[in-house]
């Protein structure tokens, strides 16, 4: 798992785009703050650049530097999840400008899987996590499911992970408002 880490880092820290495994499904990442990065997952994905795609961090005490302010209700359904979710904030900053919604909003899932762990906080940034297919076909739910034409379109895919047959499946989602109600938009 190290020597995959350190290939992908190499590709983050250059503006690269990788093929990795999340707590979820496989994903297509970049660094979240490099607008170059962003554009080229979008067009990996031929997918229009106003449709969101989400990022992933290691520690939800690093939330404070990508968000506004991070509502009372958001720390409380980090605290108690047990599974993986992806919150929706008001506020975004920081990041690249063609990842934020029009409205100001980012979504942000903290990872508990190992590897994006690792990956994270070497990189000390956030990376880009959306879903290894191309815009429109299904999700792949393991490694052997991912598109062979996506592969190559990639600068590295980590090795890690790829023979676990598993099916995964995606996160929930909540969006969270400034007054910090909240929208479930995927159980």
């Amino acid at each position: 798992m190290n020597n995959d880490i350190n290939k992908a880092l190499e590709v983050l820290k250059s503006g690269g785009v990788i093929l990795y495994p999340t707590d979820t499904i496989w994903g297509i990442g970049c660094d979240a703050t490099n607008a170059d990065a962003v554009k080229r997952v979008y067009e990996i994905k031929q997918r229009e650049d106003c449709k969101a795609m989400l990022v992933l961090m290691e520690n939800p005490n690093r939330l404070n530097s990508y968000v506004d302010e991070v509502p009372e209700i958001a720390w409380e359904l980090i605290e108690a999840n047990d599974k993986p979710m992806t919150l929706i904030y008001p506020g975004a900053k920081n990041l690249a400008p063609n990842l934020i919604n029009s409205d100001g909003t980012i979504g942000i899932r903290i990872t508990n899987e190992e590897f994006t762990q690792n990956l994270i906080q070497r990189f000390k940034k956030p990376i880009v996590s959306t879903s290894a297919n191309i815009s429109g076909d299904p999700s792949p739910a393991n490694f052997s499911e991912i598109n062979e034409e996506l592969k190559e379109l990639v600068d590295y895919v980590v090795e890690y992970r790829q023979d676990d047959f598993e099916k995964a499946s995606a996160s929930s989602i909540i969006k969270i408002g400034v007054g910090g109600e909240i929208q479930i938009l995927r159980k």
